[in-house]
């Protein structure tokens, strides 16, 4: 039987504590794992750098002249493009492009935004399947690009869940009840809106993750509210601390304002923690109804309203369906998905 050689793209490994990283990894050890069931020989395309992130896997190293011009032999008839403005789409090979999400819609100006049309349009002309992480980026794409009527699917993201040793102390250990939330500390993560949960309680915010300016709104928000010494930001944290947090929050929290999958929620709900989330972008339709939800506009009066109603009502919830639901997003069923569409875009090719 035929033994289709596909490239996928992993240079975003290099970019650790990120969607795209634990995307890329997740991904490449599933398909690598599948790959004797649906006759795919994957090559991981990679930096140097990131060598020890995919132990084990055969890789291929992008070089400085790959930069310049990519070319792949022609026996990797699949190439897996897995971010919608990538560099490296060659043309002789039959493209897989994952889309993750247009956030640049929502988060840039109007000239910024065009020109990452146009880059994430080059890439779709040049692609002969589309994927989509959620229905709700599916959706954007269409709305927004032209697809030119190519076959777009919706591959929902898995989530791998913490099998490690429980730690007892993590980076920051809190001395009270916390809430906690996790994601690169970016203006679309809207983190500034949650100190208002802290008026009126003794709780504590922690906010996980990559740093950034941003954080100075954060705590000058917090500061005008007068509970700054009960905001903590942390930094990014490994997957002990991580676990850490999940297990002993009281709730997580989640008002992102631009997702195109929105994996926290995902992890929030494998620890049966009540979870709220926002009402933008993919978020409701990866949180269906076994999150809370804020106020689309973030009121504050309102929002303290939600999340104690929420808290409230959780206390009468069964958590083992919320639970069951989280362990429905698999990496396996993932690869297992994408390995039909390369089997596909093969057999297309040879008749």
């Amino acid at each position: 039987m035929k033994i289709n050689k596909v490239m996928i793209d992993c240079e975003k490994v290099k970019y650790p504590n990120t969607g795209l990283f634990s995307f890329c990894t997740q991904l490449a050890y599933a398909i690598d794992r599948e790959k004797h069931n649906y006759n795919i020989e994957p090559v991981f395309l990679i930096t140097s750098k990131s060598q020890a992130t995919l132990h084990g896997l055969k890789h291929r190293l992008i070089k400085w002249y790959d930069k310049l011009m990519f070319w792949i032999s022609p026996q990797y008839s699949i190439f897996h493009a897995t971010f919608q403005i990538g560099k490296y789409v060659p043309s002789r090979q039959k493209i897989v492009l994952t889309i993750h999400d247009l956030n640049f819609l929502y988060e840039k100006s109007e000239s910024k935004a065009d020109k990452l049309k146009k880059k994430v349009q080059v890439n779709i002309d040049r692609a002969d399947y589309l994927v989509a992480i959620s229905e709700f980026a599916r959706q954007d794409v269409l709305n927004h690009l032209d697809t030119q009527n190519k076959p777009f699917d919706v591959i929902y993201n898995g989530c791998t869940f913490y099998s490690g040793p429980q730690i007892e102390k993590p980076l920051y250990l809190p001395n009270g009840e916390f809430i906690f939330t996790i994601g690169t500390v970016l203006p679309k993560k809207n983190f500034h809106v949650l100190p208002n949960l802290l008026i009126g309680n003794d709780l504590i915010l922690i906010i996980a993750g990559n740093r950034s300016k941003y954080e100075e709104k954060i705590m000058k928000v917090a500061s005008e509210l007068g509970v700054d010494s009960r905001v903590k930001i942390i930094g990014p944290v490994n997957e002990g601390d991580k676990d850490w947090y999940y297990r002993n929050c009281k709730a997580f929290v989640f008002p992102s304002i631009a997702e195109g999958f929105g994996l926290p929620v995902i992890e929030a709900m494998h620890y049966g923690k009540p979870t709220f989330i926002s009402r933008h972008t993919s978020l409701p339709e990866i949180g269906k109804d076994f999150c809370f939800y804020f106020d689309y506009n973030f009121d504050p009066e309102k929002m303290r309203f939600e999340f104690k109603q929420g808290m409230d009502e959780f206390k009468n919830r069964d958590i083992n369906t919320q639970i069951e639901y989280a362990h429905s997003y698999s990496w396996e069923n993932a690869a297992k998905e994408y390995c039909k569409i390369y089997n596909r875009l093969s057999d297309s090719s040879t008749h």
